[in-house]
């Protein structure tokens, strides 16, 4: 199956759904901006959360612009520098990061925003990947797949000491969907499932206590109603008693009595589930649906193997980051704090999904030349 992705990501192909212009995607770029405006509706319940996020949309929506206006060669280039320099701010947090609720994941710079390098790893990881591919036989040699695991566990074990297992689960989601797409042997891929499930006791016991904790909680979390699993209780109540076509908007009376925690972050589609019901939230995952059909649409017409993988890497790590927090508020994984992408309150994920799909566009609108 992935080779058959690679053999049909090199059919030529056009499309004429784009802005010139400013070397948009038309869809793309509708459905990003619909996803976008249902956050900011969902925001405006609180004025202060409403402004921030509207403002970090729209700082976030200009780069994209200017990601999607930067031809593909120079990210092939830049790759190992974007890379190396993600390592560093991976380092620099883990020795002088900011904590809040008990990880070190941030770095707060005066006169500057905080942010998280990790978010903005899910791009450099598959960027590297995608690079290292380029130029190499498909399906990957077993020393080749050896690198690609080097170089993707490097930023997943300093994202995981931070500690921070949600987002080192999507980097290393981010790294494993290039070398899927580079067309990777079945055998190669049921052998690491195999070692996975082998290495489970180990793993287990790598964990901390919280994390064991949430596990444990996935599966029973009446059995600690008002500890850890108050959070999976909270978020599946909100979303019941939406109904069909929910409570209206701001009559989410979870949320809005503190019931349900980081409403506005990583919980936020119970909120949606709460007000606007399971119409509501069927609704955004079709706009959710669209911009991944597309995106991986986009990476069927690229011109050369690096933007096939690079663009296709990125969007099923988008994919993942979806599924992961659905999955997560309804009790289907434990809770690793993963926001909903371009809803949830926050900077640095917005901006790390708006610079893959702005990656994506450039790579469709700059196909003149093939390699």
């Amino acid at each position: 199956m992935a080779n058959d992705f690679v053999r049909q990501m090199s059919l030529p192909g056009t499309s004429r759904a784009r802005v010139p212009a400013l070397r948009l995607d038309a869809v793309l770029c509708i459905s990003i901006l619909a996803v976008i405006l249902l956050g900011l509706v969902v925001h405006y319940r609180d004025p202060a959360t409403f402004q921030g996020q509207l403002v970090r949309m729209v700082l976030g929506f200009v780069v994209l612009v200017v990601v999607a206006r930067i031809e593909p060669r120079r990210y092939l280039s830049w790759a190992p520098t974007i890379y190396g320099a993600a390592l560093v701010l991976l380092l620099v947090v883990l020795l002088f990061g900011t904590t809040a609720k008990g990880s070190q994941r941030w770095i707060d710079l005066p006169g500057l925003p905080r942010f998280q390098p990790s978010e903005l790893t899910k791009i450099a990881l598959p960027l590297m990947l995608a690079w290292y591919f380029h130029d190499r036989r498909i399906p990957p040699r077993f020393r080749d797949l050896l690198v690609a695991f080097a170089i993707t566990a490097a930023p997943v074990l300093l994202v995981v000491q931070q500690p921070d297992l949600g987002t080192g689960v999507l980097v290393a989601a981010s790294g494993l969907a290039v070398v899927f797409l580079a067309g990777v042997s079945w055998r190669w891929l049921f052998g690491a499932l195999a070692l996975g499930v082998a290495a489970t006791p180990v793993l287990w016991m790598s964990l901390r206590d919280y994390q064991q904790e949430r596990i444990r909680t996935l599966f029973n979390p009446e059995n600690d109603p008002l500890g850890a699993g108050w959070s999976i209780i909270q978020s599946t109540t909100a979303i019941g008693s939406g109904g069909l076509f929910g409570k209206g908007l701001r009559e989410s009376t979870q949320s809005r009595l503190d019931f349900l925690p980081e409403s506005s972050t990583d919980f936020i589609i119970a909120v949606i589930g709460e007000e606007w019901g399971f119409v509501g939230i069927l609704f955004l995952l079709f706009l959710y649906l669209v911009i991944l059909a597309r995106g991986l649409h986009l990476a069927t017409l690229a011109p050369n193997r690096f933007g096939r993988l690079l663009a296709g890497g990125l969007m099923l790590t988008f994919f993942a980051h979806v599924f992961v927090n659905i999955a997560m508020v309804c009790g289907l994984v434990p809770v690793v704090g993963v926001p909903l992408p371009l809803v949830s309150y926050g900077g640095t994920s917005a901006l790390s999904v708006l610079i893959g799909c702005g990656i994506v566009m450039s790579i469709h609108t700059h196909r003149a030349g093939r390699r």
